[in-house]
Formats: C-alpha cells, structure tokens, sequence
C-alpha cells in the first residue's frame, strides 16, 4: 500500500510516541531544559523537620558592574542577559547576594542536571563511612556480579569516581541513539547497565562519561541491599545529607520509570538555589554541619585535591570540577549549572541558569570569588 511521504512520517512518529520509547520522547522534548524535572517519574525529597535558613547579611556585597570581553555592564544585567535564572552568594553561612530572573524565586525547583554527580560521591562517601562499601579498591562486580563477564571484575569504584573506568558509552545528549540520551529519557537504566561494556583497559585514561555516575548509583543501591537496609537512594539521601542540612523546600530526585525505578544518580536531582548552596557549605566545612559529621572529612580532602595517580584528571575529582590548583572547586550541570566552593574565601557561590549563555562560568566564578567585594 502506497502511502505518502508526509503521512509515513506521521505514522512513524505515531508508532514511536504511543510505543513510548526513549526516541519518541526525544522527539517531543527535542532538548533537555532546565524544568525537565516535570517531565520525568521522581522520588520526594521532603523539607527537613528542622529547617534552616542562611541569615542575610544586614548590608548587601557585590559587585555594581562587571567587565567582560571589553564591554562594561551592569553585573545584575550581565547575569539575566546570559540566561541566569538564580544567583547566590554565601560567605561565612550568611547569605551576602542573591539574585532571581524570569520568574523565579528562592523556593523554585531547578534541574541540577550534572551536579548530581557530586551529590552521587557524597552518598557514596557516606556508603563507606556507614561499611556498606569496604574500600573504594573494590571491584564494581563485588556489588554487581552480573556484569563479571562484560570485563567489570577489572573496574573499581574508585575508578568510576574518578572516569577512569574505560566505559564504552557516548557522552551526547543531541543523538536520540547516544548512550547519554539512552539513559537521560529511557525508561530501561538496568538493562542499559547490564549492557554496558569496556572500551579499553580501565585506568589507563580519564573520559567524562554519565554511565560511570549512574553505574555508581547501582554499586550504592546494591551496597544497602547488601546489608538489609531497604531505602532507595532518595531516602538515603534524606537520612545522611537533606534533613541534617536542614534543607527548607521540597525536592526530588528524578527516576527512570514509575514503577521499580532507580534514581538518575548521573543528573536529576531537582532543588532549589539555596539547598543547593548547602551542599556547598557543607564541603566548604569539610563535611561538617553544625558539629555533626555527615561526611567524612578525609571524603571530602580525597574530592577536592589535585591527584593524578591512576591517571585521573587533575581537575576532576571524584566526581567534582577543580577550576584552578588554588583549592576551588565546583559541581557543574549540562546548560550552565554551578555550585562553586572557595573554601581559603570562604564563599560558596550557586548559579543557576536556562543556558550556558555563552560564558565559561567556571573561569568566572573562580575571578569573581577572588575580587568580591569585602564587607
């Protein structure tokens, strides 16, 4: 039967939506957006019992205008013009500066997208300080037997930390047929993960690869099951890091199907400005929150040093950005999202956007902790 051009490409469509499969979804959001976290199943993360606000300071400090590529502005026109929807800045756990664009307000949800990743190692931090994971030397397989006979019996943890793990996996979110857009809109993350193989020897390269955050996601998910405790990542999540923070809105964390999902442990965690700004605080106070230790000190002085033995990048660190030697580092999302630590400063920086903006924000935000205003 012969049908035509137009209407074969209906059909096809048709056939791709209502099978809802991962390219079907890729077809109607076309590109991932900062608000992808209501297109997607999620596991809550309520607000503490104990909530805790960041004082304001009595007298605001930032810049008036800024300097940039040759042109002077504004600083507050500067950071709407190139797509900000939130900017915060914390000193000393007091809130110093702090911006809202296009709607937004401090309690709005926003798509973390990679800084989740960061979030990732500080669970599985948690993980080896509760003895749930023995040594980060551990073989991916002790956790996931199943993926032995795909080479990962020579995988660490440590070296998914650290992208070291030689995955094969496509790090693209614009190919409907890339391993990262497999996983950002498929419904099927263990059976991906059980598919996953070796590209080459592990520990022999660094490669930026999502599949290596979310394969630690199943390590901690097997980690708890290993010991009898039934929480999903999200609650875990909640009893180490949310609540002890004393986080003051609602979130989430996006998941892979409604029914028997695992959390996108590689992007999808949804909060707003402020909470993120928290998980900054509590690494810039080496995993201490008000004299509780949520994750271990020597955790955080491993994540955010300059370490190149097993020929891991300088400047990234078990799952966190270093944007200079000077001690800085930084979580860092797909379309500009940034929770910047500057801890000889004592400055904890977020910034949120819809859009990169045409800034290399890392750059920036390292300038911008050194030159901000004194009080």
């Amino acid at each position: 039967m012969f049908i035509p051009k137009p209407w074969a490409a209906a059909l096809a469509l048709s056939v791709l939506l209502l099978g809802g499969c991962k390219v079907g979804r890729f077809v109607i959001y076309n590109f991932a957006d900062s608000d992808d976290y209501r297109k997607f199943p999620s596991r809550p993360l309520p607000a503490s019992p104990s909530p805790w606000e960041y004082p304001a300071a009595a007298v605001e400090h930032g810049p008036r205008t800024i300097t940039y590529d040759g042109k002077e502005m504004a600083f507050d026109a500067f950071l709407e013009a190139h797509r900000t929807v939130a900017f915060l800045v914390v000193r000393r756990d007091t809130v110093i500066y702090e911006r809202y664009f296009k709607g937004y307000d401090p309690s709005h949800l926003h798509a973390s997208f990679s800084m989740a990743k960061s979030v990732t190692s500080m669970l599985v931090g948690c993980a080896v300080a509760d003895g749930y994971i023995r040594s980060v030397q551990q073989p991916v397989t002790d956790f996931i037997p199943e993926l032995k006979g795909n080479g990962f019996d020579r995988v660490t943890v440590e070296q998914l930390l650290q992208m070291t793990g030689g995955l094969k996996f496509n790090e693209s979110y614009s190919n409907p047929f890339g391993d990262a857009a497999t996983y950002y809109y498929g419904r099927r993350l263990y059976r991906y993960m059980g598919r996953m193989k070796l590209a080459h020897e592990p520990g022999t390269r660094f490669a930026y690869q999502s599949g290596s955050t979310q394969l630690l996601g199943w390590v901690l998910e097997r980690a708890l099951r290993q010991h009898n405790d039934r929480r999903t990542i999200t609650e875990y999540l909640n009893d180490k890091l949310w609540a002890p923070l004393g986080m003051v809105y609602p979130a989430s964390w996006s998941i892979d199907r409604k029914k028997g999902g695992i959390e996108k442990t590689f992007c999808c965690l949804n909060a707003p400005a402020r909470d993120f700004a928290k998980l900054g605080s509590l690494y810039l106070h080496d995993g201490n929150w008000q004299g509780r230790q949520l994750v271990p000190a020597a955790w955080v002085e491993q994540s955010t040093r300059v370490d190149t033995t097993g020929n891991s990048a300088w400047n990234y660190q078990y799952q966190w950005w270093l944007p200079s030697r000077d001690g800085d580092f930084m979580a860092h999302g797909l379309l500009g999202q940034y929770t910047y630590v500057d801890p000889a400063r004592e400055l904890v920086i977020v910034r949120l956007g819809t859009k990169e903006g045409g800034i290399p924000w890392g750059n920036l935000l390292h300038n911008l902790a050194r030159d901000w205003p004194a009080e």
